[in-house]
C-alpha cells in the first residue's frame, strides 16, 4: 500500500510543478494577440514549460530577465516542440529558433536580450513573424 501511495505522489509532482498560477498578460505582434504566462523569477524560468503535454495555439510563455544578456534555452523535460523568439529591450524580435522536445541543444539569441517568448512549434513561421517584428505589451523588468 505504501509503495503505491509513494509512486502516485511522484507521478503527480511534475503536474503540480507547473500548476501554480503565473501572472498572465496579453501581448500583440501585428494582429496576433497572445495570452502569455510571465516567468520572471529564477524558479519559474527554470521550470518554464516542462512536463506540459499541450498548450492552446494563442498561448505562450514570456521570460523576463532583469539583466540583458545572451540567455540561452534548452528543452530538457519539455514534451512540446516549441518556437522561441528572442526579443530586445525595444520589443523587436532579434531571431526565432525551433526547439525539439526533450533536447539539451542550446538555443541562443544573436545578441543580448531581455525577453524570450516561447510558443508552439512553427507559430512564428506560420504567421511570417520574424526578426524586426515588434512585440507590444511587454512588461518592464
Amino acid at each position: 500500500m505504501l509503495k503505491i501511495y509513494i509512486s502516485s505522489i511522484f507521478a503527480i509532482l511534475p503536474c503540480l510543478a507547473y500548476s501554480s498560477a503565473l501572472p498572465v498578460i496579453n501581448l500583440k505582434i501585428d494582429k496576433n494577440i497572445i495570452k502569455a504566462e510571465v516567468a520572471s523569477t529564477a524558479s519559474s524560468q527554470q521550470l518554464g514549460l516542462m512536463y506540459r503535454k499541450s498548450m492552446p495555439e494563442q498561448n505562450g510563455m514570456l521570460f523576463v530577465f532583469e539583466q540583458k544578456a545572451g540567455h540561452c534555452f534548452w528543452m530538457k523535460n519539455t514534451l512540446l516542440p516549441l518556437s522561441i523568439a528572442f526579443i530586445d529591450d525595444d520589443g523587436k524580435i532579434v531571431n526565432v529558433e525551433e526547439m525539439k522536445p526533450q533536447s539539451e541543444e542550446n538555443h541562443c539569441p544573436l545578441k543580448p536580450i531581455r525577453y524570450a517568448l516561447e510558443m508552439n512549434s512553427n507559430w512564428f513561421e506560420k504567421r511570417q513573424l520574424g526578426a524586426g517584428k515588434l512585440v507590444m505589451g511587454l512588461p518592464k523588468p
